[in-house]
């Protein structure tokens, strides 16, 4: 067994094997530029490309045609959220979304109200799941979109986008979601859901990074969005630039390999998560689960530690490659925005680790990660006052704590 050992999955998934395999070619044979129709080599691009599309579209339920290829679920979530807001400001100017999404669907947000839109931010509960009801009661006459995750990549909850889709289609408003977290792990079909947006990506499901995909519904109702990118005018006008085929094909595999074999990877996924937390809170107390205890991805354990401070626990389990929170915002010592969301308190939230299993984890590693958590957490109790008062029973809320002069 190698270390260090990776359990960071939410921030990138390794890539499968089989993923480079299907690549390689399109680097040093087949390296057209798909836009170029005059010769062989961008004949053979665009095919792939082509076929990409196909199997993408297979993979949620969609059309080729609705498969907008990007360089990640960041610029989808630009493209998505400031695209069909700036196409439809004369019918409206309010956007509905939630505090806990990622900030590529946060920060687009803050960007249009800048620019003068007005922006919901609906609250969640304790596990982090929107109410769809409270959706319902945020849609005005001026609301043109509504954008919520499918899954978050913190906690791992997952939302309910066909409760949420009947609401939005019922109002005639946009569904948008940042799926890019659920893409490949659950099952997503777009119809079902109604949605008319959707951002995923590659590397969260086995695949290259650098490339990802909007869904854009093409009929009942046809969507529009503003292109974010001028240039040749390639997807369909909505995303300017030359496509990145090598990648492009390597999210097809990614994705094929996902429709044959997710069910069986996600439910063992699934028994070396509950291994791993079964390990851990079967040998530590004051152990705290964060985000739904079922609802949620396999993959994801996000636990806080009580009496240990979070980064001298990660920096302890040096064999372990795991996060605090988003990998997005880890370079902060701010306690993360979306355990604050659900209620966790300030102390416990810094002392939260974010566990993501894949599909290479081994028995073996689960096992290794679960004694080297037990050693790290207690050792660091072992040097903890408020730890050895709270075992001796003193209620911690009832201590006055001096002022910092």
């Amino acid at each position: 067994m190698n270390t260090p050992i990776y359990m960071d999955a939410h921030a990138t998934t390794p890539m499968d094997p089989q993923v480079v395999e299907a690549m390689l070619p399109y680097f040093t044979q087949s390296f057209g530029n798909a836009a170029s129709r005059t010769h062989s080599f961008g004949h053979d691009a665009e095919a792939a490309v082509d076929s990409a599309r196909t199997t993408l579209a297979e993979l949620i339920g969609a059309r080729p045609k609705e498969i907008i290829f990007t360089s990640g679920a960041t610029e989808s979530d630009n493209l998505a959220i400031k695209g069909a807001a700036e196409f439809h400001r004369e019918m409206g100017n309010h956007i509905i979304t939630s505090v806990i999404e990622h900030h590529a669907v946060l920060d687009s947000c803050k960007a249009l109200e800048r620019a003068g839109f007005e922006v919901t931010y609906l609250p969640v509960d304790k596990y982090g799941a929107v109410n769809p009801s409270s959706v319902e009661k945020a849609i005005t006459p001026q609301t043109v979109l509504v954008s919520i995750m499918l899954a978050n990549n913190e906690i791992g909850t997952i939302s309910d986008l066909v409760a949420i889709g009947k609401i939005t289609r019922q109002a005639g408003v946009l569904f948008h979601s940042d799926a890019t977290q659920g893409v490949g792990r659950v099952g997503v079909n777009v119809d079902e859901m109604n949605l008319d947006l959707m951002s995923f990506s590659a590397h969260k499901m086995y695949g290259p990074k650098g490339v990802g995909a909007l869904y854009v519904r093409s009929r009942r109702p046809r969507v529009r969005i503003r292109p974010q990118m001028d240039g040749g005018g390639h997807e369909r006008g909505m995303r300017s630039g030359t496509l990145n085929v090598p990648s492009i094909v390597g999210f097809a595999k990614a994705a094929e390999i996902c429709m044959s074999e997710m069910d069986q990877d996600e439910a063992r996924i699934d028994t070396l998560k509950e291994r791993l937390y079964q390990g851990i809170t079967s040998k530590i107390d004051s152990v705290f689960l964060n985000g739904h205890p079922t609802n949620r991805l396999a993959g994801n354990l996000n636990l806080s530690f009580a009496y240990v401070e979070g980064e001298s626990l990660l920096m302890g389990l040096k064999d372990v490659a795991i996060s605090s929170g988003s990998a997005c915002t880890s370079s902060t010592l701010e306690p993360s925005y979306v355990l604050k969301a659900i209620g966790v308190e300030e102390d416990l939230a810094h002392t939260s680790l974010r566990f993501g299993l894949h599909r290479f984890t081994t028995e073996e590693e689960v096992d290794f990660v679960i004694a080297d958590v037990i050693d790290q957490v207690s050792r660091l109790r072992e040097m903890s006052p408020l730890y050895e008062m709270a075992q001796a029973g003193v209620d911690m809320s009832t201590i006055e704590w001096p002022e910092d002069h």
